[in-house]
């Protein structure tokens, strides 16, 4: 009976695994080996024939982060910050058919007068026809780069996000729409499906690519949808994969009428690596993007921006990271790392109406510092950063992380 009984509590505890949001690390498999130690630990001491555990249909996660950075420069202020608060609910409601949504507040308050945000990061079904066939539909996350899908402070090196992921890539970055994705043999993993796309009307900051346009399924402009497709290989330590997203970002003219017929059409993609080997771990991304009829996009914000801009036509930026586990030791485990950042943003110039490139758009970045695991899930970081062309965001950063 015990035999039994471990194996359901085993199946059981797998189920909530696979089927939580999607982070497939070696963290969270580390995590759930704890989760399987303890079940293993419960069914082997209770009286034979008791049974197994019971798994709640309904169950809850959350990660956040506090973070202080430190400018060299006077011109940038010195700041603490709680710079996320992220609840999940996930709801099984067969062994088929789960749900699953995080909820995020950023900056600690959330007013009109503050810089506080609350916002839906992720709110999507799930259902598993099988491994290698599972339909998803909702708001969720699109799986191009390595962060944007695990994105939790425990899961990557240093304080704050790298900027490859976040002003290439637009991490956090979900979308409204359908796909399919599983697993198939090998270690190979799919996901492809259509989505929302950009709204190009929206652009206001092209220091951040395409970021501005990100609609975040907030009456998403969907005229113009978008489609994506993702191959992953695992397989022990190695993580080899790239995704491909497409399609315009007119949208007819909704967000700004200047833009009615004009295509838009932005392409991104990226190729991304990971090797775990020992104590070390090695980390790579390139990431590319194009974004069309430029010019059309300058005529626009020309006529209805307060403080016009040239337009993005070209994102692009690469990293390479090293990190080592100096120590580990029980649940403890420190880990120095270092990062180098390229930036790319090219931006279609207008001389005639005073349009130019940003010269902050092409930038290099370099980051060392260390990870501190306390817990599996709780990680205390420093580091300092260096910008090439942009001195006043040289500074030294403290932060706490965590995740459940």
């Amino acid at each position: 009976m015990k035999r039994t009984a471990l194996a359901l509590a085993l199946s059981c505890a797998w189920g909530v695994a696979t089927n939580a949001r999607a982070q497939s690390t070696d963290e969270k498999l580390r995590i759930l080996q704890q989760e399987i130690d303890e079940l293993k630990a419960q069914v082997q001491s209770a009286p034979t024939g008791s049974a197994a555990p019971a798994v709640p249909a309904t169950t809850i996660s959350g990660y956040g982060e506090f973070n202080y950075n430190n400018y060299k420069s006077d011109e940038r202020p010195t700041q603490a910050d709680l710079r996320r608060f992220v609840v999940g609910f996930h709801h099984r409601f067969d062994e088929r058919l789960t749900f699953h949504s995080e909820v995020e507040f950023e900056h600690a308050v959330v007013s009109k007068d503050d810089e506080g945000e609350a916002e839906i990061e992720q709110a999507w079904v799930n259902y598993k026809f099988s491994d290698a066939m599972n339909l998803k539909g909702g708001l969720f996350l699109i799986p191009l780069g390595i962060l944007n899908e695990t994105h939790e402070p425990p899961t990557y090196y240093g304080v704050e996000r790298n900027e490859v992921e976040t002003r290439i890539i637009p991490t956090t970055w979900r979308e409204l729409g359908a796909g399919v994705h599983g697993l198939l043999a090998g270690g190979l993993r799919y996901d492809v499906g259509i989505t929302t796309g950009f709204d190009s009307g929206k652009l206001d900051d092209p220091s951040t690519g395409v970021r501005s346009a990100h609609q975040e399924g907030q009456l998403a402009n969907g005229h113009d949808l978008s489609v994506y497709g993702a191959l992953n290989y695992r397989s022990r330590g190695l993580l080899l994969g790239g995704g491909v997203f497409t399609g315009n970002t007119g949208q007819n003219g909704a967000s700004n009428p200047l833009l009615k017929g004009v295509d838009a059409r932005l392409t991104m993609w990226d190729v991304h690596a990971q090797y775990k080997v020992g104590g070390l771990e090695l980390q790579a991304v390139y990431a590319d993007g194009k974004l069309a009829d430029a010019d059309q996009l300058n005529a626009a914000i020309l006529a209805t921006s307060a403080e016009p801009f040239a337009a993005p036509n070209r994102m692009k930026g690469a990293y390479v990271q090293a990190a080592y586990h100096v120590y580990k030791r029980d649940k403890l485990d420190f880990a120095p790392f270092v990062r180098l950042e390229s930036i790319d943003i090219r931006q279609q110039e207008d001389p005639a109406n005073g349009l130019f490139q940003d010269p902050a758009n092409h930038e290099r970045i370099t980051t060392a510092g260390f990870n501190f695991w306390v817990h599996p899930q709780v990680v205390l970081k420093a580091d300092v950063q260096r910008y090439r062309t942009d001195a006043t965001k040289d500074r030294f950063d403290l932060g706490v992380g965590y995740m459940f």
